[in-house]
């Protein structure tokens, strides 16, 4: 699958229905949560799947796999944007669906953060990217997508400073 560009039209209709249920609860009609299904139609299983299910693998698949974060990562600055797409995406999913699942978000950390040769070949090769990588992974953690723990919230919001610093030409004096 690679349905990272779908949030924006299915997420926000998906977004858009649940609040309409909302106003169904208000109102004290009982409501179930909106169900999406997602057909991809690129192999012979054209099967529906439940759009968490899809997201699921999804990540399995891309972003949480070694061999695709090393391809990406191989390609340089094109890659490295990639990836940070990717994770736009995530959030996005997030905001929209209400796609909120911590494994995924810790995978990303220690695929793309913790491991100090793919932080660094992605914040050489584009460093806005990686710079996006991070955002989206303080804003995931601002909205409650993920419950990163506070030395990692730490040492991203550390990260970010550092690379925002070397975008801007900022040098520290010591």
């Amino acid at each position: 699958t690679d349905i990272q560009e779908y949030y924006a039209n299915t997420g926000a209709l998906v977004a858009a229905a649940n609040a309409a249920k909302e106003d169904d609860a208000k109102a004290g009609k009982p409501v179930k949560k909106v169900a999406c299904s997602i057909v991809e139609t690129f192999g012979d299983d054209v099967a529906p799947r439940d759009l968490e299910e899809t997201l699921r693998m999804e990540y399995r698949t891309k972003l949480l796999n070694p061999r695709w974060a090393e391809a990406m990562s191989q390609q340089g600055s094109g890659g490295a944007y990639e990836i940070s797409q990717r994770m736009t995406a995530l959030v996005g999913w997030g905001a929209t669906s209400g796609f909120a699942e911590d494994w995924v978000y810790d995978g990303a950390h220690e695929r793309y953060v913790e491991d100090e040769e793919m932080r660094e070949r992605l914040r050489k090769a584009n460093p806005q990217a990686f710079r996006n990588v991070l955002k989206r992974m303080l804003e995931a953690a601002g909205r409650g997508l993920w419950n990163a723990d506070e030395d990692v919230l730490n040492e991203l919001k550390s990260l970010y400073a550092e690379t925002e610093d070397a975008l801007e030409g900022v040098t520290t004096r010591r």
